[in-house]
């Protein structure tokens, strides 16, 4: 048993099962969480099921709640795939197969780490600060589970208000998070339905035109490998370097072949716009009489100049606006980080691609729009209306009374973002914290910070510890520090921002499906007068016979004749 009678944890227990992956993924999990424990200064003791599944007993000098070492368990299950949490999860019956124990389907569990080590470990015990030093680590999975507790929880607290009100009238349950796509789980765990895929080579296959695709690379793929996607390594073997070119090459032909057909404008040579933001995007022909586009560098030095402007003048003016003026300013960085991707001024881009690009909602995006267009001060023109297909156009400026302005300030480094995938999860108010510290001059104070994002004291210091936790900024001489080596896309994933940008990808493209079939059944093509009648053709029908019976006897008989 795992659990006292009080329901406090001595020893942590992480169950690596081959009902949920595969052994070698269960064996490539037991060396990632065993670096993970290593790392915080953890000593383990380690055995090994006739099955295959892999058991890690830490033993702790100061017993945990129950509470406690479920979450810790069920962030360590964040990192790898095949770990059964359920043992923590049950305080009344939750329970261990041991070392030396006999196994239901033959044979005892074996010791892996050596009997003498494993008794000076089980007898020392691990102190409190190494448990601390784990929380450090797992800090991405700690607070990703806090905050879908709190999801759950406003979900819950949801519910019961309705049925509340509706006083015992059937209600819709409570929504649940999204499953996981069917191939990135054969990806992750190598397990997949025998029914549908009667060998390895067909679920492999089915993975690789998935990422295909979604417009993987290679190179993306084998890094995927190596980490998240153990699964689809363990499908391959010892086979990877031999077959998985051959096999990506096929899939790349496979989804060339069954890709949906062009529209007209496609097939005549013009690019219209992708559906997310990782891909060039072009224009759609929102506006058909456009004037031509300026030059490349002639695109980057007006960007830089409403960069300059951004900072200096409309972030000031935005700071008054309260939450919404928040929004906007992400929008204006939205808009210039697409102006200097494509190198073009002229934006015909749907309102789901700018929410994509924010994380935000694409009815939020279509209101802020026109109150952006009002309060850029000329910066940003629509000169075309929506219609079918087709997006708002807008044209970027730098108008006349801000021409001098921009000059005289210097262009400022770095890279302008709308919001990086991380900050998803972390808040806006992160976000604006970390372009001041990451674009600053020099190292910022907690004061300058608030200075320059317009950001209360109070909400700016729990943000900037939040991200102290996570390892993204450090705190040096009361300065604050990005920390160059934190990966914000691994983090991103640890926190599940990926995840939740994937669904709303999935869902937009479905929206956009569901409204051009909509435009396809009733969009009504404007014909010319010659298009509709043939002044060579006779147009007006005869009358019928007033005796109809004969009418089709001389039918059938002309017919006959024929015949």
């Amino acid at each position: 048993m795992l659990h006292n009678v009080n329901g406090s944890v001595r020893t942590l227990v992480l169950d690596l099962d081959t009902s949920k992956a595969r052994k070698a993924v269960v064996d490539d999990d037991a060396r990632r969480l065993g670096e993970i424990l290593r790392a915080a200064g953890l000593a383990y003791v380690e055995d090994e099921s006739p099955s295959g599944g892999r058991h890690l007993y830490v033993p702790l000098q100061e017993p945990l709640t129950a509470a406690e070492a479920r979450q810790l368990v069920e962030a360590f299950g964040r990192r790898a795939v095949s770990l059964d949490p359920s043992p923590h999860q049950n305080v009344v019956h939750g329970c261990i197969r041991v070392p030396g124990s006999a196994h239901k389907a033959g044979g005892h569990q074996r010791l892996i780490t050596p009997l003498t080590d494993a008794y000076g470990i089980l007898t020392r015990r691990n102190p409190t600060t190494a448990l601390a030093a784990l929380r450090t680590v797992l800090a991405p999975e700690l607070h990703r589970l806090e905050q879908q507790r709190r999801t759950q929880e406003r979900a819950t607290a949801a519910t019961a208000a309705v049925r509340a009100i509706a006083k015992g009238s059937a209600t819709s349950s409570a929504p649940t998070a999204g499953s996981e796509r069917p191939l990135r789980s054969v990806a992750r765990t190598g397990l997949y339905d025998t029914s549908r895929y009667a060998s390895h080579s067909e679920a492999r296959m089915a993975v690789l035109n998935h990422f295909s695709a979604c417009h993987w690379t290679l190179a993306q793929v084998r890094a995927g490998m190596t980490d998240q996607f153990a699964g689809l390594a363990a499908l391959y073997g010892t086979k990877t370097d031999r077959l998985l070119p051959v096999e990506w090459a096929k899939a790349q032909a496979f989804t060339a072949t069954t890709a949906p057909a062009k529209d007209p404008s496609q097939q005549a040579g013009k690019k219209t716009a992708h559906k997310y933001d990782t891909s060039p995007t072009y224009l759609t022909g929102g506006s058909p009489n456009l004037a031509l586009q300026p030059s490349q560098p002639s695109i980057h030095q007006l960007v830089n100049d409403l960069e300059n402007v951004l900072y200096a003048v409309l972030d000031r003016r935005l700071m008054e606006r309260g939450r919404e003026g928040t929004h906007l300013r992400f929008l204006i960085r939205a808009v210039l980080a697409y102006m200097r991707t494509m190198e073009t001024n002229i934006l015909d881009v749907g309102c789901r691609t700018f929410a994509l690009a924010l994380g935000k909602s694409h009815a939020t995006i279509a209101r802020l729009l026109p109150i952006l267009e009002r309060v850029s001060a000329g910066i940003l023109t629509r000169i075309d209306r929506a219609r079918g297909r087709n997006a708002d156009t807008y044209a970027v400026q730098l108008p006349d009374h801000f021409q001098q302005l921009a000059r005289t300030l210097t262009w400022r480094k770095g890279k302008i973002h709308a919001i990086r995938p991380v900050f998803r999860v972390l808040g806006d108010v992160s976000a604006l914290a970390y372009e001041a510290i990451e674009r600053g001059h020099h190292s910022p104070s907690t004061a300058d910070l608030t200075r320059t994002t317009g950001i209360s004291r109070r909400a700016l210091i729990d943000h900037l510890a939040g991200m102290e936790a996570l390892q993204m900024i450090r705190r040096h001489h009361g300065r604050w520090e990005v920390v160059a080596i934190t990966n914000l896309s691994q983090l991103a994933d640890r926190l599940g921002a990926t995840e939740d940008r994937e669904a709303q990808l999935t869902r937009y493209r479905k929206e956009r499906a569901a409204w051009h079939a909509w435009l396809d059944r009733h969009l009504v093509p404007q014909l010319n007068e010659h298009e509709l009648h043939d002044a060579e053709v006779d147009d007006h029908w005869l009358p019928p016979l007033e005796n109809e019976a004969e009418y089709q006897r001389s039918l059938w008989n002309a017919a006959r004749q024929v015949a």
